[in-house]
């Protein structure tokens, strides 16, 4: 049986909108922004993940860069089909010794079977022979340490690049669920308008990701506050490259709006659940997860809104992949929140 094991390469993909994540053999071998760089005149793959990004805002008109998913699905399916070869190919597979690739994808909750169906081709595509999806909140509750197979309700808000996935999980299912395109992209897009507005100052994706990074946060006051970032920008009036300083509290007010979106959709899948599973929700709290729980202030913020405990995960950033690839290790036992590809129509 060991033998056979050598022919297989089993992967967990966390197919997000501003990162993959891929885990094999339960390590991180893959940790690379979700971009592709193609070149316009050939239609080749230049680059894929980190590289492509150091690329991003900076090419000339032969190199085009695409981030192939939006809000958490793909929304280019050729460039995703690029890029999933790619950081597969960064692995160092070995084509002509595994004949049987499986892969445990994980998606957002609210995805349509067109969009499931989208991510089994481009599955297929890079010769996967067998291919499961799980929801991103079953697989952020299994990476947690969750039990999910027992009859008690957990509350689960995966705060990822393109979507916050809210879900309550109990017995190997999904009870009730939210899924809202307010995310990381949303924040970041926020700061872009915030800058050009208040400051008369452009910047790219890549600045307000920095911004977000270094003085991001939910709250106008902090028990410990960053320290104010230095931004460089284009002058929207004379067009000459400038720096400015901003603070983490203006920052706060740039993601009110957002932050308070997250919250209402918080409240509404509270007020979906069963009563029985509100007392054990009443008694656990609630788990953040995804980068977007990484933004200061938000648990607390999230706290005195619901009045319920608010706990972040240990690493938020990878519950997701290491849930997919618990899932992954044993299918047959989790096959209850598995999607497979015969499930699709």
């Amino acid at each position: 049986m060991r033998f056979l094991n050598f022919f297989k390469q089993e992967l967990a993909v966390d197919l997000g909108t501003a990162n993959t994540l891929i885990m094999q053999n339960g390590e991180i071998v893959i940790d690379e922004p979700s971009i592709v760089a193609i070149d316009r005149k050939s239609e080749e793959t230049i680059a894929v993940g980190r590289r492509a990004m150091q690329m991003h805002e900076k090419t000339h008109e032969n190199i085009q860069t695409v981030r192939p998913l939006k809000d958490g699905v793909i929304a280019d399916f050729r460039a995703a089909e690029q890029m999933i070869k790619g950081l597969i190919d960064m692995i160092g597979r070995r084509r002509a010794f595994f004949s049987h690739l499986k892969m445990v994808i994980c998606i957002p909750s609210g995805i349509t079977e067109v969009e499931k169906r989208a991510v089994f081709e481009s599955a297929a595509r890079v010769d996967a022979k067998e291919t499961y999806l799980i929801y991103e909140p079953m697989a952020a509750a299994l990476g947690i340490g969750l039990d999910v197979e027992e009859p008690v309700g957990n509350m689960i808000i995966d705060i990822g690049g393109g979507t916050t996935e809210i879900a309550v999980i109990a017995l190997s299912g999904i009870v009730s669920d939210q899924s809202i395109r307010i995310a990381g992209d949303e924040l970041t897009e926020n700061i872009v308008n915030y800058m050009r507005k208040t400051h008369n100052i452009l910047i790219g994706e890549r600045t307000a990701e920095q911004i977000k990074i270094h003085v991001g946060s939910a709250l106008p006051e902090l028990d410990d506050p960053p320290a104010d970032f230095s931004v460089n920008g284009r002058d929207l009036l004379n067009g000459i490259p400038r720096q400015i300083t901003v603070t983490y509290q203006e920052i706060a007010g740039a993601l009110d709006e957002a932050v308070v979106q997250i919250e209402d959709a918080v409240i509404r899948a509270l007020e979906t659940i069963p009563p029985e599973l509100a007392s054990d929700i009443y008694s656990t709290g609630l788990y953040l997860t995804g980068g977007g729980a990484m933004l200061r202030g938000l648990d607390r913020r999230l706290s005195k809104k619901t009045q319920l405990p608010v706990h972040v995960a240990e690493d938020p950033l990878l519950a997701v992949v290491r849930g997919t690839s618990k899932a992954l290790q044993d299918t047959q036992r989790y096959k209850a929140i598995l999607v497979p590809a015969s499930s699709v129509s």
